[in-house]
């Protein structure tokens, strides 16, 4: 399959802009990339998907976002075996542990996540993580 899925849900605008680099280093590598909120996409599509990308801001007590984000790892949680995916998101305070939390919750489903925990941003994404988020989506599209 061609098409790589980058579903996000964004409060600010921050992760949003996440998504859209992820997406620009997957057509790069000559792959469509969708980029579609929770709302826009079901748990069957990415469960019969190889590979895609998930993205949330950290909220609350450092945790992915609960209404849309978080219902739909739950949902997709016990088929991440062998896919290989990317995560990735932006927060504005605290220091990562929502990341890590997943990273590790889905490397324990047994997903290969690709560029681990590194895919964070504080506020907006600059000029360098664009082009780091943007080599991810090569990576995911190779």
């Amino acid at each position: 399959m061609d098409k790589i899925y980058v579903v996000y849900w964004s409060q600010t605008g921050n992760t949003e802009s996440m998504a859209n680099a992820i997406a620009a280093g997957i057509k790069e590598a000559g792959k469509e990339a969708a980029v579609v909120t929770p709302s826009e996409i079901s748990a069957d599509d990415l469960n019969n998907a190889s590979v895609y990308a998930l993205g949330s801001p950290a909220m609350g007590a450092e945790v992915i976002e609960e209404e849309e984000m978080e219902p739909l790892v739950s949902a997709i949680e016990a088929n991440v075996s062998g896919k290989k995916i990317a995560l990735f998101g932006s927060y504005g305070w605290g220091d990562g542990e929502w990341m890590r939390s997943w990273v590790e919750r889905m490397t324990a489903a047994g997903a290969t996540v690709i560029g681990g925990e590194d895919a964070i941003c504080q506020d907006a994404p600059d000029g360098d993580m664009e082009a780091k988020l943007a080599a991810l989506g090569k990576e995911l599209a190779s």
